[in-house]
């Protein structure tokens, strides 16, 4: 239960963030956003702050922010249409009800002649049916009612595509940009608390019950010399341990300023190799300093990055293996370990996955936004638009063979998991 809520609670802060950098670069460039969605799937909750309906939904397995535009409208008045229309102090439209309007006795009824929702935002129409033809302009802000629900509709210049190609790569880029901001901020948070690893020939902390505390070292002795060979960095003090396990060694350590010999007999573990390593029980040492936690987030996080697209790179070269890819269940039982192994773990873990969420979101494929920033160079570079039909089919069958792979890599955790 303790992983099930950290994993919601991950997966949340991730999706809401990356939704969060869409929707306020959407709002600043003047598009209409409908909802902003965390989850998919049925409504848990919902509330409406200005021209926003944000809804909280069942699977928390992803999310989204629908902007005007990205999609067809699917309000439409036809000629002949009876609706209801509720006016202004102005005599503007400020509410069209095209159902069930036998509910809406206050408003006005017309049978539509015309009616434009788009540019000219006005429509037409006859209250009597031999009276006269009488025209509303429709005010920018006005709503349309379906199945007992207000929509506001989206004039041309509040759609998506209708804006600059700048202000819409920019409003999707801001997604995977906000993720990476996110896990710099994780890191900063972490290294203020942990302190950043220094390369000092020093001691970090001294782990009860190993060989450094049993023979004397203490946190912050400074490593001259071991075995006689001289010692300039963290570094080379544990790669001089690693290289010999169960063995007595010699150090020469200043403390206090004076210096003095510690001899002692190395401990030993299994590498990532498998190899037998020593070790004598003490960490590296740290600075605690925010402005170096500031220089070390941003490093991390490129360092992330780059370990990322090494990643992608040796998934191409070396074949296809769905064993090198997690799910939902592969990122829960992975998250089930590193809680165990306590809240720095678990902040390292969710910067981790804040950086994946970016860089995957960033790979040109159909359905992701890298796919959509790609139509968008294209069309830069092309002089006009992809006709959107094409463009919405192109995302489908991205969006549907994620989905498959999806569920291959679903199943194939699920068998790790049991055969394990």
């Amino acid at each position: 239960m303790e992983t099930l809520i950290i994993v919601v609670i991950i997966f949340g802060l991730l999706v809401s963030i990356h939704e969060l950098g869409h929707l306020i670069v959407a709002k600043r460039s003047g598009i209409l956003c409908r909802e902003y969605a965390i989850g998919f799937g049925p409504k848990l909750f919902a509330i409406k702050r200005g021209e926003t309906v944000y809804t909280l939904r069942l699977l928390p397995i992803g999310g989204y922010v629908r902007m005007a535009g990205e999609d067809p409208e699917t309000f439409e008045v036809k000629p002949g249409q009876s609706i209801g229309i509720f006016l202004n102090d102005r005599n503007q439209v400020t509410r069209i009800v095209s159902d069930h309007l036998e509910k809406y006795p206050n408003a006005r009824f017309l049978t539509v002649e015309h009616c434009d929702l788009d540019k000219e935002l006005y429509l037409s129409g006859y209250e009597e049916e031999n009276g006269p033809l009488i025209q509303y302009a429709i005010d920018r802000q006005a709503t349309y009612v379906s199945d007992h629900q207000d929509f506001q509709i989206a004039p041309h210049d509040r759609q998506f595509a209708s804006k600059p190609l700048l202000a819409r790569f920019l409003t999707i880029f801001a997604g995977p940009f906000m993720n990476l901001v996110l896990a710099v901020v994780i890191f900063i948070i972490y290294f203020s608390i942990q302190g950043v690893p220094s390369n000092q020939p020093q001691l970090g902390t001294v782990i009860d019950g190993y060989s450094a505390q049993k023979y004397g070292l203490v946190s912050g002795d400074r490593i001259l010399q071991i075995d006689g060979q001289g010692i300039k960095s963290w570094q080379d003090i544990a790669g001089y341990v690693s290289k010999h396990p169960k063995q007595k060694i010699e150090m020469t350590v200043e403390r206090n300023g004076e210096q003095q010999q510690i001899e002692l007999l190395t401990g030993e573990r299994k590498g990532a190799n498998g190899k037998s390593e020593g070790m004598i029980g003490v960490y590296q040492p740290t600075i605690h300093s925010f402005a170096a936690s500031i220089g070390a987030g941003f490093s991390q996080t490129y360092y992330w990055i780059k370990m990322e697209f090494v990643g992608l790179k040796m998934l191409i070269s070396g074949g296809f293996d769905l064993n090198n890819l997690a799910g939902p269940v592969g990122i829960y039982n992975a998250t089930g370990e590193v809680v165990s192994q306590g809240l720095f773990f678990v902040l390292n873990w969710t910067a981790f996955l804040s950086v994946n969420l970016a860089v995957i979101n960033l790979l040109p494929l159909p359905a992701l936004d890298g796919g959509r920033l790609m139509f968008i160079i294209f069309e830069a570079l092309r002089g006009k638009p992809i006709e959107p039909q094409k463009e919405a089919l192109v995302h489908f069958i991205g969006f549907a063979f994620l989905m498959i792979l999806m569920l291959l890599v679903t199943w194939n955790d699920l068998q790790n998991l049991f055969t394990r």
